[in-house]
């Protein structure tokens, strides 16, 4: 049988496919990772991470996820370095939004292209959140003038995404009344709203701006004596995070001079992992060739972590102590999809549309080359479900004075009971660890992690 040209088109572009990064199921890959981590084998997710990413050429997740987990490996120089290749990336799209924001929104905004195979950019809370890890690693090693550095990263990095994000979302609203599509996502039948709609999210003033980014922030500028910047960190965390009293004694103290030679200390837990993002099909009816189409199309949903049993308090020199959660990566990436929803509803429901007044006309000519175009088209229409996925979900901290010397801090045993000998010596100082399945990490070098003798068993990484 001869092949048309359209037919021959068609179905090149179904064997160029073969090879993209559509067909990657990106989530499949890190739950394996994580499955990994969460055992306390971190050789054997690194060893994942890098047969899942074999190319020279390599993207923004893969330093996003290797830095993570370099980290928990106790490998901070690593760490640090992964995460300075993602930051170059991410310091790229800023240099392109900065130089041009209308061309930028004007290539992004495309109708032509799934989300599902463009460049991966990063979410906001991801860039943000970033840099307030390289921060953490940091003040691993009591490099507090380091951490500086990223904070005030962290801080310009937020203005160049609140400046986008307010052109974007006017932008998005625009070509809506300009393409009739008045669909909103509260709007999907089948679709889960009330992940979408809770008070956890609704609550946040955006997707991108962290109560801990900030108060980690103020306690950083606090500890190098510059209290008129400590201020403005403090004061920011408690306006994302009303009524916290953590956040408003610190304001409080800011100007109390120190009773005594005691060791002001943070205690920075994080716990769990980032939520996965997967793929719901949801029927519309769609105007096509003066015909009403009912289409199924496909939206982005959060699936929350379920590795690691949510605990408020720690142990320290035998007395426990509540932990105040200051950020939830669930929560932002709700809110960050929440956001988004009108403009990928927008996206979707026009691409759909051309593509099927296309498919028919084409289908008119040559019934195989529509099938060809169809088959792509199914392939091509899943939505996005890349995401970081190492990152830990909730950040909860404490702070306190304590003397110099070696204390303990003991885990709850929902999270293996683990405890931590940590050696104190700086005037001001962060600890940081890490639980993830049952199993606590510590990347400062002023702790070392003694383990349960009798580990409770690692929750399922399933998504319900």
């Amino acid at each position: 049988m001869a092949f048309h040209a359209p037919t021959l088109i068609a179905l090149s572009a179904v064997t160029l496919l073969c090879g993209c990064s559509a067909f990657r199921n990106y989530d499949s890959e890190l739950a394996q990772t994580n499955q990994q981590l969460a055992s306390g084998n971190v050789d054997a997710a690194l060893t994942l991470l890098e047969k899942n990413n074999t190319s020279k050429d390599k993207d923004l997740l893969y330093y996003f996820e290797k830095g993570e987990l370099l980290r928990a490996k106790g490998d901070l120089s690593g760490s640090q370095n992964a995460w300075s290749s993602a930051d170059q990336v991410v310091g790229k799209w800023e240099d392109s939004v900065k130089l041009d924001t209308d061309k930028y929104l004007a290539q992004f905004g495309s109708f032509l292209v799934n989300d599902k195979v463009r460049r991966y950019e990063g979410y906001d809370y991801e860039k943000v959140m970033l840099t307030t890890q390289m921060a953490l690693n940091l003040l691993a090693v009591n490099d507090f003038d380091g951490a500086r550095t990223a904070i005030k990263k962290t801080h310009e990095r937020e203005a160049v995404i609140a400046d986008l994000r307010d052109k974007e979302y006017l932008k998005s609203e625009e070509q809506a009344e300009k393409q009739g599509v008045k669909t909103q996502y509260k709007d999907l039948q089948g679709y889960p709203v009330a992940s979408l709609d809770a008070p956890e999210v609704v609550s946040l003033k955006n997707s991108y701006q962290s109560a801990f980014s900030h108060y980690l922030a103020g306690f950083v500028y606090e500890a190098l004596g510059e209290k008129d910047l400590a201020a403005p960190g403090y004061r920011k965390a408690a306006e994302l995070r009303p009524n916290t009293p953590l956040l408003e004694q610190a304001l409080v103290n800011l100007d109390k001079p120190a009773k005594n030679e005691d060791s002001d200390i943070l205690i920075v837990v994080q716990s769990g992992l980032a939520p996965s993002r997967d793929s719901i099909r949801i029927p519309l009816p769609l105007p096509i060739s003066n015909n009403v189409v009912i289409t199924p199309l496909s939206f982005p949903i959060i699936k929350p972590d379920t590795s690691t049993a949510v605990f408020a308090q720690i142990g320290v020199d035998g007395q426990q102590l509540d932990l105040t959660p200051l950020n939830s990566t669930t929560a932002m990436s709700r809110r960050a999809l929440r956001d988004d929803m009108p403009g990928i509803i927008l996206r979707t429901t026009v691409r759909a549309i051309t593509r099927g007044v296309a498919q028919k006309q084409i289908n008119e000519t040559n019934p195989l080359a529509g099938l060809a175009v169809g088959i792509t088209s199914a392939v091509l229409e899943g939505a996005d479900t890349r995401t970081w996925r190492t990152l830990p979900d909730n950040t909860q901290v404490v702070r306190l004075r304590l003397k110099k010397g070696e204390h303990s801090v003991t885990l709850p045993s929902a999270v293996g009971g683990s405890v931590v000998k940590v050696t104190v010596d700086q005037r001001f100082q962060v600890i940081t660890l890490r639980a993830v399945g049952n199993h606590v990490f510590a990347s400062v070098l002023a702790a070392h992690v003694i383990p349960s003798a009798n580990p409770t068993a690692v929750a399922s990484l399933k998504q319900p």
